[in-house]
């Protein structure tokens, strides 16, 4: 056999080797998933009314409704409200017990809109099935009835039956349908109810896991997917793979990142690695631009011509990837976040596609980007000579003893007329490593010409170089001293200007090259048609009319998707590699049950998470965990598919290097200090630091006196928290107030005291939310007001769960501004106790750094007219020359060249502008060396803001 059959031989034995590995392994999974939802026959209960509406779709004002309302204000990141349509009710013996039966046989997400006369019922999700029914063709069936839960359906002929069987295919046989809510309900029968309610659920449905990743065992082309990938061997490399060299390495593409959001170093690595990697791994603290290395690498991969599948965990999360998206210029995502705007997909749908952008726009798009790009690399190639020459000038203090003996010994070099780039260039070649005959020959003629060009003596290689560099600094001073030195204040603006420019233009050519006409075939457009139809069909009949769409048409017409992990098998064909690359975020909170389907479905995957934040629960015991990985061969596979202790996150931090994002841009000092030095090794940068916040104590820990818990609950917290939501109500933030506890009991406590307080508009004017620490994970707010829950004397197991490091950390880093912390402990311990007394102390500013030359000067000057100046202040990774002023009136000055070179000098300017500096270049060339003018000139321009 000739090598290149043998060679593709090998390559078809180890992909079929590892795509029975990946479905064993999915086959596995799904031995440890949960069989089905859990089966609830209730909806109501205490604090959870059931609401029946006179009409499906309005409904009275009153004291149950806006209760109601209000309970979804106070929840709005979580949806919990859902109306019903056709229940059954009353009581059976059902499961071995008898049962209270308050079920919907249709359910819906919604949202109240309130009007001059009530609400309106506004329809906020898919319209879903119960659950009870098990019998995937009988649900599709009765979700096919002509007319579903559509205008008139409640009165129509045909429901009382369709309720009937629907109740039997359910396994609640009915006595009778009414026609009416009923005033009371008898529990000692079954009845049908033909009418429409509103009820709240906090319950995350499990769904047939357990049958789809069955499902995802049998499927094709699970070879080349993340999912085999993040499950290879820990070698470095994926078993079996194909691409890239025998170490599984890939060639880097180390092309420029042109995106419409502002990225820094480390971001900018995350989308060049995304390119190439088949598994690239992100983490950072809460704030660290994850979201927008993401958001970056999604772009820049449909821009490159493939498609993206974003999937979150929570609807919060896929928001904030939204808003971001829409914020800056790109491709147009589809957002199925929590389902709420799949009607609007599906109607865009339905309205056809447009032709798509034509070749002369796309043209024209690369035009202007070209155009863009090299003003931005014409203004920052002027910047960055202006910076080389003034770093130049500046050494020449310090060259200026050894310029007599210098000259002397290489006069040449300091000849007006000599060319010292050839002198650098022959010093290079003359210092050339490497042996053979030729590689000699070349250093021989170079030195010639090198000591040719220095005077003709035989002078040693390194006194040359010395000479170039004194030679230099004086004709860098020479120069600035003719033309007034470096003056870079309206280069700064141009360099500015110069990037929102080119963002611009890049942003606008991707949306336009995502939309282009070659995108959209007759294949595409027959897909997305198709999509638009099982959109508007119901769950199980649109999982049909998934599974036969064209995947690959489908994402090349509409190439980046943004949603929860939830709602991706609901939406999106079930087929492997579908995308180029999945976008896997909070992957430490996602349980590797839930992520495989969705790994399955692209080639490569970026996944992002912070693993010292809350995690997942899982309910599976280890001896579950081995004999199924036993039964199924895989017991090699045990320190990546324990999925009790396994997330999503660490599986794939096993297969990858992670890259760390550590500028963090969020929180004022005070409030992320603690977080930074206690769970994160003091590795965060924080970019947010300025005069105007590094003192700000903003925590505040309110003792209560005289507490105690009764049943899960401290009232006497309760009444603290909401005194203090009664505070902020006069002047409440921009950004919101979130009243949050660790403990269910408690947060529940504190939800029935705000609805009891505050009305639907109140709740919505102040943007309050409540709940507990585990519904907050991902999201923030401006202020946050956090009761533990607890006493001293309370159960060792109670102090233990407030305390553990992964749920604490969420708890004190939800606040943008502002964290209260209510307690009524009186003697704290371990991390609760640790963090109380950070609280109780009052920030410290950051050490200064000592600065010399040229900036002490400067500083002594500004010192004697009485202005605030701190040397080596840090912002980040950086430290500005001098900070002068005090509070908001600070502003940076930089003195000289940033010591690691102008490139960083370039990224420190972009960073702190963006951070909100005012920077002020107070270079010497600029003063011929006088601080005391330079001083005052620099008093007179910096104005206090009021």
């Amino acid at each position: 056999m000739p090598v290149h059959g043998r060679q593709v031989t090998v390559v078809r034995v180890r992909q079929n080797r590892r795509a029975m590995e990946t479905a064993t392994i999915l086959t596995a999974l799904a031995d440890l998933a949960p069989a089905g939802a859990e089966r609830t026959f209730d909806v109501s209960g205490a604090g959870r009314p059931l609401i029946w509406l006179p009409e499906p779709d309005r409904g009275p004002r009153g004291t149950r409704l806006d209760r109601l309302a209000a309970l979804d204000a106070l929840h709005r990141d979580e949806r919990i409200l859902r109306r019903g349509l056709a229940f059954v009710v009353g009581g059976a013996d059902l499961d071995g017990a008898r049962r209270r039966v308050r079920v919907p046989l249709l359910a819906q997400p919604v949202r109240l809109d309130r009007t001059r006369r009530g609400y309106r019922i506004v329809p906020a999700g898919d319209l879903e099935l119960t659950s009870l029914i098990e019998d995937r063709d009988l649900a599709a069936r009765l979700e096919a009835a002509p007319g579903l839960a559509g205008p008139g359906w409640l009165g129509a002929p045909g429901t009382t039956a369709w309720i009937t069987a629907a109740a039997e295919a359910a396994a609640l046989k009915v006595e009778a349908v009414l026609t009416t809510p009923p005033r009371s309900i008898d529990d000692g029968t079954l009845t049908g109810v033909a009418a429409a309610a509103l009820f709240t659920t906090r319950d995350v449905l499990a769904g047939r896991l357990r049958d789809t990743l069955l499902g995802w065992a049998a499927r094709p082309g699970l070879a080349d997917t993340a999912l085999s990938r993040l499950y290879g061997d820990r070698t470095g490399n994926v078993q079996g793979d194909d691409t890239g060299d025998r170490t599984g390495n890939v060639p880097a593409d180390d092309t420029e990142v042109l995106s419409p959001l502002p990225l820094n170093d480390a971001q900018r690595d995350v989308v060049r690695r995304t390119r190439t990697e088949p598994v690239v791994i992100v983490s950072g603290a809460p704030g660290n631009g994850k979201s927008h290395a993401l958001v970056a690498a999604a772009l820049d991969i449909v821009d490159r011509g493939g498609s993206v599948l974003v999937a979150t965990q929570s609807v919060h999360a896929a928001d904030v990837l939204g808003d971001l998206l829409r914020r800056h210029p790109g491709p147009t995502p589809v957002l199925f976040g929590d389902a709420e705007r799949r009607e609007s997909i599906a109607a865009d749908l339905a309205g056809g596609a447009a032709a798509g952008v034509d070749d002369a726009t796309l043209r024209a798009d690369e035009a202007a980007v070209a155009s863009a790009r090299d003003r931005a690399t014409a203004v920052s190639t002027g910047i960055a000579a202006a910076l080389d020459e003034e770093r130049r000038a500046a050494a020449l203090p310090g060259w200026q003893p050894l310029l007599p003996a210098l000259s002397r010994d290489a006069s040449g070099v300091f000849d007006p007329d000599t060319d010292l780039a050839a002198v650098r260039s022959a010093l290079a070649d003359a210092t050339r490593a490497g042996d053979g005959w030729w590689r000699r020959w070349r250093r021989a003629r170079a030195g010639q010409r090198l000591r040719r060009l220095a005077g003709g003596g035989d002078v040693p290689v390194e006194r040359v170089r010395a000479a170039m560099e004194a030679a230099g600094a004086v004709r860098a001073a020479a120069r600035l001293a003719a033309t007034g030195g470096t003056d870079l204040a309206a280069a700064w603006r141009s360099l500015a200007e110069a990037d929102a420019a080119l963002a611009e233009a890049v942003g606008t050519a991707m949306r336009h090259r995502a939309a282009s006409a070659r995108r959209w075939t007759g294949a595409a457009r027959r897909a997305t048609s198709g999509l638009g139809a099982a959109l508007r069909a119901g769950r199980n009949r649109r999982r049909e009319l998934l599974a036969g769409l064209d995947a690959e048409a489908l994402v090349r017409a509409l190439p980046l998707w943004v949603g929860t992990v939830t709602d991706v098998e609901d939406l999106l064909p079930p087929v492997a590699g579908m995308f180029d690359l999945v976008v896997l975020d909070e992957a430490a909170h996602i349980d590797q049950l839930r992520a495989a389907p969705v790994l399955a479905r692209a080639r490569r995957a970026l996944v992002a998470g912070d693993p010292r934040q809350l995690r997942f629960v899982s309910f599976v015991a280890d001896v579950d965990v081995a004999a199924t990985l036993h039964r199924h061969g895989l017991d090699r596979f045990g320190d990546r598919l324990d999925v009790r202790r396994s997330s999503a996150f660490d599986v794939a931090a096993g297969a990858a290097p992670v890259t760390w994002l550590g500028e963090h841009h969020r929180s004022v000092p005070h409030l992320i200090q603690f977080s930074a030095r206690r769970f994160y090794g003091d590795r965060l940068e924080l970019v947010t630091r300025h005069p105007r916040n590094e003192r700000a104590d903003v925590i505040d820990v309110l003792t209560v006196a005289g507490s105690t818990v009764v049943e899960g609950v401290n009232e006497a917290e309760v009444a603290a928290a909401l005194d203090l939501v009664r505070r902020l109500a006069g002047h409440p933030p921009a950004g919101g107030i979130a009243v949050v506890s660790p403990f269910r009991a408690q947060a529940d406590a504190l939800e029935a005291a705000l609805l009891a307080a505050f009305d639907v508009d109140e709740i919505e004017r102040l943007g309050l939310r409540s709940g507990t620490v585990h519904a907050f994970q991902g999201s923030e707010a401006d202020v946050v007001i956090a009761s533990l829950g607890l006493v001293d004397g309370d159960p060792p197991s109670r102090h233990r769960f407030v305390a553990e490091p992964n749920l604490f950390n969420v708890l004190v880093t939800r606040a943008r501004a502002r964290l209260a912390v209510v307690t009524s402990l009186r003697s704290p311990e371990g991390l609760v106790g640790d963090y109380l007394a950070y609280a109780g102390r009052p920030p410290v500013a950051p050490d200064a750094e000592a600065v010399t030359g040229w900036a002490a000067d400067l500083a002594e000057e500004l010192r004697r007219l009485d202005l605030p100046v701190r040397p080596g202040y840090p912002v980040g990774r950086w430290r500005v020359d001098l900070c002068v002023g005090a509070g908001a009136d600070a502003v940076g000055v930089v003195c000289a060249v940033h010591p690691d070179g102008v490139a960083a000098h370039l990224e420190r300017q972009r960073t702190l502008t963006r951070a909100g500096w005012r920077v002020h270049d107070v270079f010497a060339s600029r003063w011929a060396g006088d601080p005391i003018r330079a001083a005052l000139d620099l008093a007179s321009r910096i104005k206090p803001t009021g």
